[in-house]
């Protein structure tokens, strides 16, 4: 049987589970494999209409990834992967623009470009927390800057006047005096890829809980791992002491009411300009191992 392959997204858990060997100590006969390097920067710029859905729909190399819960829904019920209904985390996240900017409040963001990323977290979030303050006519998104890192490099670049971010970046913007004008948080699923063994997937969850309650505990011994996904350039301006631990993984369950709660807002909001959500059926999308 294939070993298991596990790959961090951008959040704590992963890497203080390997540091503390508890991945190994629930069992699991498993790969490590770093998709996202500081040394590379490989995987942070993609096409101008290319996010987290179209990475998921042409299909990941790790068993099990993470993604704005929106996207992870409707990849599965598109059939790409299936969801993990057992548990989901909630991470940070805001709308940043430059300290001499003159957007000072959200409805300034009117008809401003945004950059965020295509159909992922950013841009689903970004409407979320700004049709509260504007039509959603008024809010103007950008989609040319790519993913997470390349479009916080471009925003700090002065190349593009807002972005959203989360994680890592969300902290980096705070601590280098870019202010943050609206808040945000976002929810992320688990989508499974392939066909893993699910005592795997058991034994995988149990070792992120270990991890979840050391970050809870201790969170300052853990923060310079986002060293470890940040392009270079940026690591001597770092003070990750001074950083939150971002991304929390709640033991919940990602219901049948959440599901087609967010499949409504979804197609509500036009974000995939076809319409076009998946089934919808919410059975069909998820695996549980509640029932075991």
């Amino acid at each position: 049987m294939d070993k298991f392959v596990i790959a961090p997204h951008f959040r704590l858990q992963e890497w203080v589970a390997e540091e503390k060997g508890y991945f190994a100590a629930e069992g699991l006969d498993y790969v490590f494999q770093e998709t996202m390097p500081s040394t590379t920067g490989a995987g942070h710029q993609l096409g101008n209409k290319v996010g987290a859905f179209q990475t998921i729909e042409a299909g990941r190399t790790c068993n099990i990834s993470g993604a704005c819960h929106w996207t992870v829904n409707v990849a599965a019920s598109s059939g790409h992967g299936k969801l993990y209904a057992d548990a989901y985390s909630v991470s940070p996240a805001g709308v940043f623009v430059a300290p001499e900017s003159s957007i000072k409040e959200p409805k300034d963001l009117a008809g401003v470009p945004i950059s965020v990323g295509y159909q992922s977290g950013s841009h689903y979030a970004t409407i979320q927390a700004l049709e509260q303050f504007m039509p959603l006519a008024d809010i103007k998104l950008s989609f040319a800057e790519g993913l997470l890192f390349s479009r916080m490099e471009q925003f700090f670049d002065r190349k593009v006047p807002a972005v959203s971010v989360f994680s890592g970046p969300y902290f980096f913007l705070e601590q280098m005096g870019y202010r943050k004008v609206v808040d945000q948080t976002f929810m992320m699923a688990a989508t499974i890829t392939g066909d893993p063994d699910m005592e795997d997937v058991k034994k995988y969850y149990a070792a992120l809980r270990r991890a979840q309650r050391d970050i809870d505990l201790r969170p300052e011994l853990y923060t310079h791992y986002y060293k470890k996904e940040f392009p270079v350039r940026f690591h001597s301006m770092m003070d990750t002491r001074r950083w939150g631990p971002g991304e929390r993984i709640v033991f919940e369950p990602y219901t049948k009411q959440m599901f087609e709660e967010s499949q409504r807002w979804i197609g509500e909001r036009g974000i995939f300009p076809d319409g076009n959500l998946g089934t919808g059926d919410y059975d069909r999308s998820i695996v549980t191992l509640a029932a075991e």
